[in-house]
Formats: structure tokens, C-alpha cells, sequence
């Protein structure tokens, strides 16, 4: 029997980079794709709990697929607990735009669908392709399609080496970022701190009251070994990432600043 894969994403159903990873996997598993109605990026792990969620079946390139009104965390757990998939991975991605860092990792929805996954106990993988012009991430102009290729075959790849070997005891979620142009091999790393520049540019509206636009340069590179490094110099990153965020480094620390104290109920006079 095929392995059975759950396929979503964070930039929607329509995407590019979700039908080609659709079509990377078709070919040895039976895919499933749930995702996103619409545009989701940057939501990390939000879930919808204060309003419902709507699952349209739809058909696209052929394809059924079903179309979620929420967020791709939303989406991994309407797969797994309205439609019960019972998948043996899943694959979140191909992202439009690297996710690579603490940082981007942190609020990356695509990284959010995986990690919901592996909370739920399904082995999860997300894929990322670095865009060279962050107007990409939401234009998809027809100049990205031809890094597709690249693209499919490390997912194919990739999937195709952990169903067969089994998924990283120690990690949750393997997280992939493929560069726009791949001149080396597969790197595995760790997270760097920062992706981004951040900053603030302030505008006006026409009635002269300022708005906000969050924005700032990519960092143009890292320390060797980190994911924004391997990705620089044209390799395929591949990091291991847990759910568990405890500091462990800093337990003795926090117990001697806090070795002794005892806490005091005061009475409180109203």
C-alpha cells in the first residue's frame, strides 16, 4: 500500500508551491490535500476557537482537494479529526519564501502546520524555497515556476528517504529550506537567530493619521552551521526542531535565583 500523506500550506490552496509539492508526491503516495482558503502566512500556530470552520470540497488540477476557512494549524486538525485521514506524514509546504531562523520559525504558519502535526503524533516535514525577491512571496509571478524543479525533487527526496528509514527519534519536525538556485547538497543545521532587519515605516493615510508598515532587510548571512548559512551558500537546509522549549541550560541558574524564596499569601484589606 502507498503511504498515506496529508499535504497543506500557509500561502492557500491555490498556490504553486502546494501543487507542486502535490505533484512530487502523487507519483509513491496517496496525497491528500487540506488546506488554507485563502492567504495565511505569518500566523505561526494560531488556531480558531472562537469562530467556526468551514471545510469546502473542491476540485483543483483535477485534483479533490478540501478548501478550510481558518488558519493551517486549522487545517492539519480538521484533516486528523473531522476527516480522519490517519496519515502517515504530514507535509507542509512548498512555501513561497525561506523560513529559516528562530525568528521565522516562531511565526512561520507553515512550520505552525508541522509542529501542530507532530503535537497531534504525526511525523511532520515543511519546505520552504528561498525567494530572491520577498515581492514574490505574494505575487507568484510565472519567473518562480521554473525553481519548481529543484524543489520537487528534494521534497521527493526527502519524504522518500524518511518513509523509508523512519523520522528522527529526538526530532518533531524537520524543517527543509531550499535555496532559489542549488549549487551544493543536503546540510543539516541549526536555527540562526535572526532572518530579518526588523523594522517600521511609518505612512499617512489621506487624512493625514500614520499607519504602520512592519518591514526591514533579509540578513545577508550567518554563522557556519546555521540554516541561514547552508541556504547562502546553495545548500539544502535540513533542521531538526522540537516541540519541548524549555531552557534547559538555564534550569540550575533559575534554581539558584529563586533557591529559598517562599511565597507569602499578605492579606489584602479591600
Amino acid at each position: 500500500m502507498k503511504p498515506r500523506i496529508l499535504l497543506t500550506n500557509d500561502d492557500g490552496i491555490t498556490s504553486t508551491g502546494l501543487w507542486a509539492a502535490y505533484n512530487a508526491l502523487s507519483p509513491f503516495a496517496e496525497v491528500t490535500v487540506v488546506a488554507p482558503a485563502t492567504q495565511q502566512s505569518a500566523v505561526g500556530r494560531s488556531i480558531s476557537i472562537f469562530e467556526p470552520i468551514r471545510a469546502n470540497r473542491v476540485v483543483m488540477n483535477g485534483v479533490t482537494a478540501y478548501s478550510v476557512g481558518g488558519k493551517p494549524t486549522d487545517a492539519v486538525i480538521i484533516g486528523l479529526f473531522a476527516l480522519r485521514l490517519n496519515p502517515d506524514l504530514v507535509v507542509s509546504g512548498i512555501n513561497i519564501g525561506e523560513n529559516l531562523s528562530f525568528e521565522s520559525v516562531m511565526t512561520s504558519g507553515t512550520v505552525g502546520a508541522a509542529l501542530e502535526a507532530s503535537n497531534q503524533g504525526v511525523p511532520a516535514l515543511a519546505f520552504s524555497l528561498q525567494v530572491e525577491d520577498q515581492g514574490d512571496k505574494f505575487d507568484e509571478p510565472s519567473g518562480i515556476t521554473r525553481r519548481f524543479s529543484d524543489a520537487k525533487r528534494v521534497v521527493r527526496e526527502v519524504c522518500g528517504r524518511v518513509l523509508e528509514t523512519g523520522f528522527p527519534e529526538n526530532a518533531h519536525v524537520i524543517n527543509v529550506n531550499i535555496p532559489a538556485v542549488v549549487r551544493g547538497g543536503y546540510e543539516v543545521t541549526r536555527l540562526a537567530a535572526k532572518l530579518f532587519h526588523t523594522g517600521v515605516e511609518e505612512r499617512f493615510d489621506p487624512r493625514g493619521r500614520p499607519y504602520y508598515w512592519i518591514d526591514g532587510p533579509l540578513y545577508e548571512d550567518a554563522e557556519e552551521g546555521t540554516d541561514v548559512h547552508a541556504v547562502q551558500q546553495g545548500n539544502i537546509s535540513i533542521t531538526p526542531i522540537t516541540l519541548d522549549c524549555t531552557a534547559f541550560a538555564a534550569v540550575g541558574e533559575l534554581q539558584c535565583i529563586f533557591d529559598g524564596l517562599t511565597v507569602r499569601r499578605e492579606e489584602i484589606h479591600l
